[in-house]
């Protein structure tokens, strides 16, 4: 078990589905901040602004640019993240999907909206973990997510964030997007400094209030994939995309691709 970790720490990872990591990236928010601004200077592809005309901030997000942007590449291969993630997963091997960036700069009033990562994605399996990470001090800003919700019967359909519109309308699959708050459900948050990380599965429902305070609330995510991870369709498009995969139902997802980072001895 990584120092960073304890035996309560992965127990309540596996049963709510979240858990927090403190310090997981402490050596490595300079770098983090350094490869953030570059993002933003420079957008990928992907790179969305999730605010309507009249809307107050800026809400930015990016994801899919490790290997063009050195700083995330060099935190997400030499930070302890690949090997706390083995340990939450009970996995023997940690393999890489995605970054992404999320900044909401001060005065954004738009939450980002309640989801799981699951569903977006082409990737089935249980042994899973998303690392969201601030590089700033975060509190009312912070991740917010219903404790237990990856072990829901159903998935909940993915929207678009821009309009709220859903990527697979007319499957019986999914559920729709709930109101935790009004439902009262058991929602988990924590103050955050920079370095420290929420840890949680892709099925976790999640969201975040807007940034009303003074400062911006940047934070890196980092996805990672545990020895069960295959490739799996989805009723429509997923996102990332990552066009011209070529893999088919049941594979393993590409090394050349979704480089393996940590392999336990």
């Amino acid at each position: 078990m990584h120092p960073l970790l304890t035996a309560d720490t992965i127990t309540e990872f596996q049963t709510k589905g979240v858990t927090v990591i403190r310090g997981l990236f402490a050596g490595h928010v300079d770098a983090l901040r350094a490869g953030i601004a570059h993002n933003m200077e420079h957008p990928g592809p992907y790179a969305a602004e999730n605010l309507k005309e009249g809307d107050t901030g800026r809400f930015f997000d990016d994801y899919c640019n490790w290997q063009r942007i050195p700083e995330f590449e060099d935190v997400i291969r030499h930070s302890p993240a690949a090997e706390v993630a083995a340990d939450l997963m009970g996995s023997r091997t940690t393999q890489l999907f995605h970054d992404h960036v999320l900044v909401k700069e001060p005065g954004t009033s738009k939450p980002t909206p309640w989801h799981q990562d699951g569903p977006y994605y082409f990737v089935g399996g249980q042994q899973n973990v998303s690392f969201w990470a601030p590089v700033d001090p975060v509190t009312n800003a912070s991740l917010r997510c219903v404790a237990g919700s990856h072990l829901w019967e159903k998935p909940v359909v993915p929207t678009r964030w821009l309009n709220e519109d859903n990527f697979y309308p007319d499957s019986d699959a999914y559920i729709p997007v709930p109101d935790p708050d009004a439902e009262g459900m058991e929602v988990v948050e924590w103050p955050l400094e920079p370095g420290d990380a929420v840890a949680f599965n892709y099925w976790i429902l999640h969201g975040a209030r807007g940034n009303e305070a003074a400062e911006r609330r940047r934070a890196f995510s980092v996805r990672f994939l545990g020895d069960d991870a295959r490739y799996v369709t989805r009723p429509g498009p997923t996102s990332p995309p990552f066009p011209g995969h070529g893999m088919t139902a049941g594979d393993k997802l590409r090394e050349d691709w979704f480089p393996t980072i940590f392999t336990r001895p």
